[in-house]
């Protein structure tokens, strides 16, 4: 089968597990304006893009094709740099300069650390 559709089904299942988690309200854990679904969606995003990363060094085992459908696939769907950028865009459009910096702070802080915990848990 071609890689496209390896990246094709990956896609579509990454935006459907993204759109499942939209749908939970986690308002509780949200700080006033804070995108709490987004930030979540990323962070675990990047924990599992880790994760096959060094499954995939450590082991070799992954095809190829597997390889493009976990992590350009699913975990390409699954997280949103855009809605990221966009959801930023407003804060700061709104006015609320310090959720939007905290926002991006944590989302890049955490995003990279999640990779790391991810990647050397399997190391």
């Amino acid at each position: 089968m071609s890689s496209y559709f390896y990246v094709f089904l990956g896609g579509g299942l990454g935006a459907f597990a993204r759109y499942l988690l939209s749908l939970v309200n986690l308002s509780k854990l949200s700080l006033g304006t804070f995108p709490i679904n987004t930030f979540i969606t990323n962070i675990v995003g990047s924990f599992v893009i880790g994760l096959i990363s060094a499954i995939n060094l450590k082991n070799s085992s992954l095809s190829p094709q597997m390889v493009l459908f976990l992590k350009t696939g699913i975990c390409g769907g699954f997280t949103t740099f855009s809605t990221f950028s966009l959801e930023t865009f407003s804060l700061l459009e709104k006015g609320n300069y310090s959720t939007a910096l905290i926002y991006m702070l944590l989302s890049s802080i955490f995003g990279i650390l999640s990779v790391a915990l991810g990647y050397y848990l399997v190391r």
